[in-house]
């Protein structure tokens, strides 16, 4: 599951159009940490999980790979 939620946070932020330092300015957090996340070395808490897909327009199971859509 790890794998699919840096690839999904990947994915719907080059969609989004933002880029890392864009990303995290509008989740009140560091670019490192959307780095870490998309390298797969972290994962992002609870909070910032809800703040994603508001921001991304998705939901947490597409985002967690619990669904394809």
């Amino acid at each position: 599951m790890k794998n699919l939620v840096k690839e999904r946070i990947r994915e719907l932020r080059k969609e989004s159009g933002m880029n890392q330092t864009q990303l995290a300015k509008a989740l009140k957090t560091y670019q490192a940490n959307i780095s870490r996340w998309e390298k797969g070395l972290d994962e992002p808490n609870i909070d910032n999980i809800i703040r994603l897909c508001e921001l991304l327009n998705t939901t947490a199971d597409y985002l967690l790979g619990l669904s394809d859509y």
